[in-house]
């Protein structure tokens, strides 16, 4: 059959947007290079009506204008191209958000079969029998506090003149504790000899005979040691 109707002719891939932008941009790019030709061209012609004149200046500015014609024209073409390449970038770019919005929905599709697969692992009425049984352990723990927190053999009715009556007989003790330490003197320490008032050199009396030790003890009120110790 080959033979007789020959093989079929392979229809090559339609061009994708990349290659169309590949193309124009290309295409942008050769027409840029023509614009600054002509920009040279034109900026040398300007330079020679500076130093003519005449029918000479004349057919400079001819040529000029036919030079600022063609760059009008390619400036032209490449905004032609540059809308084109934009146009293809705006369809690239919603291409691409159609397939992210694609792959979005599949994600979610998953997500919400997984999710319904561990809901139902739940009990809604478990879950609120064990909030209650922990709210009312809770109210049991606060009790059981209370009552171990509780004191014992207090008074139960005091009030501002009660603690007026104490802290006026805490008063009273302080101010008793702190006249004793200043009027009062030890028992233990001896008493600083007087002199008698007669002017200088009065004959101090004698020293009290020390009496003696009785049991032990010296007239200090002291433990005496023993009389064989060194």
């Amino acid at each position: 059959m080959r033979r007789i109707f020959g093989k079929p002719v392979e229809k090559p891939p339609p061009p994708s947007l990349g290659d169309a932008s590949g193309r124009i941009d290309s295409r942008v790019s050769a027409i840029d290079e023509k614009i600054a030709k002509l920009d040279i061209e034109l900026r040398k012609y300007k330079d020679q009506l500076k130093k003519v004149k005449g029918p000479t200046a004349s057919n400079i500015k001819r040529r000029a204008m036919e030079t600022l014609k063609r760059k009008k024209m390619y400036e032209q073409q490449r905004d032609q191209m540059a809308g084109q390449a934009f146009n293809i970038e705006q369809t690239a770019f919603a291409i691409d958000s159609i397939k992210d919005s694609q792959i979005a929905v599949e994600a979610m599709k998953d997500a919400a079969k997984t999710l319904k697969a561990e809901h139902k692992k739940l009990n809604l009425d478990a879950v609120e029998d064990l909030q209650d049984d922990l709210a009312e352990m809770h109210e049991d723990m606060e009790e059981i506090n209370e009552l171990m927190g509780r004191s014992y053999g207090l008074p139960d009715e005091l009030d501002e003149a009660d603690l007026d009556a104490e802290l006026a007989c805490l008063e009273d003790e302080l101010e008793g504790i702190d006249e004793g330490e200043d009027a009062g003197v030890p028992s233990y320490l001896p008493t600083a000899p007087t002199a008698e008032v007669g002017g200088i050199g009065a004959a101090e009396e004698p020293a009290a005979a020390v009496p003696a030790a009785a049991d032990g003890v010296d007239e200090f009120g002291l433990p005496m040691a023993p009389a064989g110790t060194n």
